[in-house]
């Protein structure tokens, strides 16, 4: 992977979609979803079968791929927290280095809402004063400031609202800030200029009608040629088009997240009755851990937010359909990417340009009698794809079990592009892993949230560690924990952690876990005197 300029230099296209577990791909070994394009990648390149977030939630999972660096250390724990400008960036030292950069699609670098927070300070005390504004957290952020506010929808209801460049390297952005088909930012001014009256056709109130009983699922109205998907890949084409080499290039899909909403064909493209019904619904043996069981518990008393963001109850009829639904996504999202592809042809740059595919977490669909994404971290919501296709080394292995994190994207386009990274990134790169070298010996993954756990009371923190074998998982606040052996129990079903026939393996993987902890603990700043 040496030589001449154009090796040293080559273009990067990186795709990345939302809420897409690993085995919802043709190439990943999905029985009936098609994927003829994600699956091209793959078959001229390496597809990672163990291939792990940082954090299986969107903000603090993208922070880590931008920065090479864990959630604890770039600031974005959980979903609500904007990524400092202060952190550094990997696409800023490609821009440093000459590669024009851009950004097609989601970011989620910078909050969508204007909601207030759930976590807030606590009030002061009786006679205790409360200190200045700016002194009430220990770190100086700046991160009220209306630069961290580009993502959300009333920065979008300005005339000519756009997004200020460089916005965390990329010198061109065109955003897409929401999910389903009321996708806002970008989107929304191209959708007015197609056809002034297809406002009149977004959300669930103007959905078309249909006989699912699955949460958040409606048969959106708008045709698939206007719907975001459709549009981002039009943008992408465009880019590379008129793109200067070297070039970096993100293609950040918001589906397959709920809302599940595929256009046109892409909804009733896979029937809910050919999709299996996940293997919790017909075990009897399976004890729920507590926090999925308050889970379980709140939908059958009816008070589950159904409308909401984080984990929920389901039966097995709304799993198939909530399986079917994703997977028309997933190829919608899959034709976009082939006319991606296309241009990438035309313009004559594919022997020069590496492609990259992942995701930013995955969904229960069913798994667990579970929907969406939360503190419970099973493989369904931790393992994404992970697909590197360099065409000018061929001999790479087509697979491999290699350990990796999202964390080692980073790292591994540097090192591809021959830059070195900035002191502080945490990221390995897994170019040995491609040549058929060892991976990591365990990856390391963080959650945090805002609202209360129902199962303990207090907002979940929870430090995950996986090997080759096994899984383990500390939650904050509480006295149990969760041990799999992924090997003989690959549904996660047999929690080990009380079991004393396994002791023993607990507390490796418990001290292994401190050596992680100690591992990600930041190395920045540099000192700039000995003393």
């Amino acid at each position: 992977m040496e030589p001449s300029s154009k090796r040293s230099r080559p273009n990067f296209i990186l795709f990345i979609t939302d809420q897409h577990r690993a085995d919802f791909l043709g190439c990943y070994g999905h029985p009936i979803l098609r994927t003829p394009h994600i699956d091209s990648i793959a078959a001229q390149g390496t597809a990672f079968d163990r291939f792990y977030v940082a954090s299986p939630v969107c903000m603090p999972n993208r922070a880590s791929l931008m920065t090479g660096r864990m959630p604890s250390v770039h600031g974005v724990r959980c979903n609500g927290i904007a990524l400092s400008m202060n952190s550094v960036t990997f696409v800023e030292l490609l821009r440093d280095a000459g590669y024009a950069t851009a950004l097609v699609g989601k970011s989620h670098l910078q909050n969508f809402t204007g909601w207030p927070p759930v976590a807030r300070r606590p009030a002061a005390r009786p006679g205790y004063r409360e200190p200045s504004p700016e002194l009430r957290e220990a770190v100086r952020t700046g991160l009220e400031q209306p630069v961290y506010e580009q993502e959300t929808p009333e920065f979008w209801t300005r005339e000519h609202a756009t997004v200020a460049t460089p916005f965390y390297g990329f010198d061109h952005v065109t955003l897409v800030r929401a999910h389903g088909d009321d996708a806002g930012g970008d989107y929304d001014r191209w959708l007015n200029e197609r056809d002034p009256k297809a406002k009149r056709l977004l959300g669930p109130s103007n959905s078309l009608p249909h006989d699912y009983v699955c949460p958040q699922a409606y048969r959106t109205a708008v045709p698939e040629d206007l719907y975001a998907t459709s549009f981002l890949g039009e943008r992408a084409a465009a880019f590379l088009e008129a793109a200067e080499e070297p070039f970096f290039l993100m293609v950040s899909f918001p589906d397959p997240h709920h809302p599940f909403n595929p256009p046109g064909k892409y909804w009733n493209m896979y029937a809910p009755s050919d999709f299996a019904v996940p293997e919790a619904y017909s075990r009897n043996d399976w004890t729920p851990p507590q926090h999925v069981r308050a889970i379980l518990e709140e939908r059958d008393a009816g008070k589950a937010n159904l409308a909401g963001m984080n984990t929920i109850a389901i039966s097995s009829r709304e799993a198939q359909e909530a399986r079917a639904l994703t997977c028309g996504m997933i190829t919608c999202i899959d034709d976009a990417i082939g006319r991606v592809l296309h241009a990438l042809d035309r313009s004559g740059k594919r022997q020069d340009s590496v492609v990259i595919f992942t995701s930013d977490h995955g969904d229960h669909l069913g798994d667990h009698r579970l929907l969406l994404k939360g503190a419970e971290q099973y493989q369904s919501i931790t393992r994404v794809p992970f697909i590197w296709s360099d065409p000018q080394a061929a001999t790479l292995a087509r697979r491999t079990n290699a350990l990796a994190s999202t964390i080692d994207i980073a790292a591994t386009v540097l090192e591809r592009a021959l830059i070195e990274p900035f002191s502080g990134m945490q990221g390995r790169s897994v170019i040995p892993a491609l040549a058929g070298g060892k991976g990591r010996d365990c990856v390391f993954i963080q959650y945090d949230h805002q609202a209360p756990n129902a199962a303990s009371g207090v907002p979940p923190r929870v430090h995950t560690l996986i090997e080759d074998r096994y899984r383990l998982s500390v939650f904050d606040g509480t006295h149990w924990g969760e041990l799999y052996d992924l090997a003989d129990d690959p549904g996660e079903f047999e929690n080990l952690w009380s079991d004393p026939a396994h002791a023993a393996t607990r507390a490796r993987l418990i001290e292994q876990l401190v050596f992680s902890e100690i591992e990600h603990i930041d190395r920045v700043p540099l000192p700039t005197r000995r003393a």
